[in-house]
């Protein structure tokens, strides 16, 4: 409900203009003054605007603005439709063409890369056309088509995987935490102190009948996490007012909010006809995957992208299709989404999660250490690296040297210490390489310092120590690795190998019972999850959308 909260700050603006899709998006980088122009890595935009039939429209007035840019420049179309744009930086643009007697075509977004040509056609159709839709009911023309079908859905009995079971557990783990990453607030919701809360209630006390009175108070419990109690101003506020698109909107919002799913989505659905927008459908996917109808929404996450190509929507899109096991159309999406927004971490999160998904480990990598570099300081790429690695045998080269900085910039994350400690561990030549031991031992205990409940650090010292054949410290470090995680299947397998090493064979026995029994309930659990996270069926497409080259 966070990022839906986090984009409703759009809708008064949305309603003041009556349909926000017809307006062109702001994007950065107009084209460069004079003498910068020279010295820039310059790109072009062209391309033809035609009528219905592909008949070329003359005079046409084409429009191009850049993010956070109030600048727009302007071209005509000449006799053959054509336009062009000459020269421009990188960056993401919106483009529009219009003309007397059509409707417009608007393009929300597009990325335009250094000494890039790029030719996009826009169509405008007749302004009395029978049947016709306006432009902004339609895909954004930035938007490629994408190249998968989402034909159904299906359970995962049979679902396969890229090699060990480590491997299909770290990927499906990914995807829940990819996901999980769309379901974060981009910023701090906005709060009413509780004196702000009880002016309000006095007000609505003072005046019963007055909407604002009642969808403002709803609308700050609302936001506050309050979403059932928010319910019954909401309501009475759509009693007064019941066209007003904002309060519809926040009721299905704090209807989701309680788990009153089917009315959520009955309620967004009645504003589809009139309000036809983004945020509309990324609500009405939210509550079908609450409902557990993954395909209808995939379909909203889809519409909602093309509608308003923003960050938020092609993230929760990818990650829609990530979740339910269909990596090669996510990959395509997140791909889209990191060209439209390099600068996004968790897009290129994302875009790793679903190599990885792939079997594409030296790709996931390759993602996973570009968002790091995009902020450093973001332990989240760091997290999903040292996730990766635990079901590689040998990580690369790369993704240690990320892993060391983030060790450096964050000294007091256990995990760090953790994650890097593995990191060199798998990559040492030889278990009798006395500096990297001493070195791994040292990481290791450091991370037990700062969590002493650290269960996976004890095991690893463990491992360490048992590969050195001392099995009375391997042992004493395994008991403390079940007593921080007494679920942690394989520390109660080490630890029983362990015990038989030093004869042990009572103990070896309990321990080998207690891993069996665990192993047995994790499997189970396993499957049940398996079955409640249905799998897309697609097919992929061969030739690409001919609208933008």
């Amino acid at each position: 409900m966070g990022r839906l909260l986090a984009v409703k700050h759009r809708r008064r603006s949305a309603r003041t203009l009556g349909c926000a899709l017809a307006a062109v998006v702001c994007f950065t980088f107009l084209p460069l003054p004079a003498q910068a122009q020279q010295a820039a890595e310059s790109a072009t935009l062209h391309g033809t605007v035609r009528d219905p039939q592909g008949k070329p429209i003359a005079a046409a007035i084409v429009s191009l603005q850049a993010k956070d840019s109030a600048q727009t420049v302007t071209a005509h179309t000449d006799s053959e439709g054509s336009y062009r744009f000459s020269p421009l930086r990188e960056g993401v643009y919106a483009l529009r063409a219009q003309k007397t007697g059509y409707s417009n075509a608007a393009i929300a977004a597009f990325f335009l890369g250094p000494k890039e040509t790029k030719s996009i056609d826009l169509s405008l159709a007749g302004a009395n056309t029978s049947g016709s839709q306006p432009a902004t009911a339609q895909a954004p023309e930035f938007f490629d088509r994408p190249q998968f079908t989402i034909a159904g859905v299906t359970d995962t009995t049979g679902l396969g995987g890229h090699g060990s079971d480590t491997i299909v557990r770290t990927r499906e783990t990914l995807a829940k935490e990819t996901a999980s990453l769309g379901k974060a607030p981009s910023g701090s919701p906005l709060s009413a102190s509780a004196a702000a809360e009880r002016a309000l209630r006095e007000r609505v006390e003072r005046e019963p009948q007055s909407f604002e009175a009642n969808h403002d108070l709803g609308k700050v419990l609302l936001q506050n996490g309050r979403s059932r109690e928010a319910m019954a101003y909401l309501d009475r506020a759509g009693e007064i007012n019941s066209g007003d698109y904002e309060n519809a909107y926040d009721m299905a919002l704090a209807n989701m909010g309680a788990g009153n799913y089917d009315r959520a989505r009955e309620i967004a659905q009645l504003l589809l006809p009139h309000h036809d927008t983004a945020e509309v459908h990324h609500l009405l996917g939210d509550v079908q995957e609450k409902l557990d109808n993954p395909l209808a929404a995939v379909r909203e996450y889809h519409r909602a992208a093309e509608l308003e190509p923003g960050e938020a929507y092609l993230f929760d899109w990818g990650s829609e299709l990530l979740l339910h096991h269909a990596p090669e159309p996510a990959v395509e999406v997140f791909t889209q989404g990191n060209r439209l927004f390099p600068r996004s971490v968790r897009m290129l999160i994302g875009l790793g999660a679903a190599w990885f998904a792939r079997g594409s480990y030296d790709q996931a990598v390759q993602r996973i250490c570009e968002a790091s570099d995009l902020n450093p300081d973001d332990s989240m790429p760091y997290r999903f690296m040292g996730k990766m690695q635990s079901a590689e045998s040998l990580p690369s080269e790369d993704l240690v040297e990320r892993l060391h900085r983030f060790v450096t910039r964050q000294p007091e994350n256990a995990e760090a210490s953790y994650y890097y400690a593995v990191g060199l561990w798998k990559r040492q030549k030889s278990p009798h390489d006395r500096v990297s031991v001493a070195q791994v031992e040292s990481l290791l205990k450091e991370a037990i310092h700062l969590d002493p409940k650290f269960g996976a650090a004890y095991l690893q010292l463990g491992i360490l120590h048992s590969e050195q054949g001392d099995f009375p410290r391997a042992i004493s470090e395994y008991q403390k690795a079940v007593q921080a995680g007494p679920q942690m299947e394989e520390a109660h397998y080490r630890l029983a190998q362990a015990y038989r090493q030093v004869g042990e064979v009572q103990k070896a026995k309990t321990e080998i019972e207690l891993y069996d029994q665990i192993a047995k309930e994790s499997a189970q659990k396993v499957e049940r999850e398996r079955h409640e996270i249905r799998q897309f069926v697609y097919s992929l497409r061969d030739q690409p959308a001919p609208q933008i080259q």
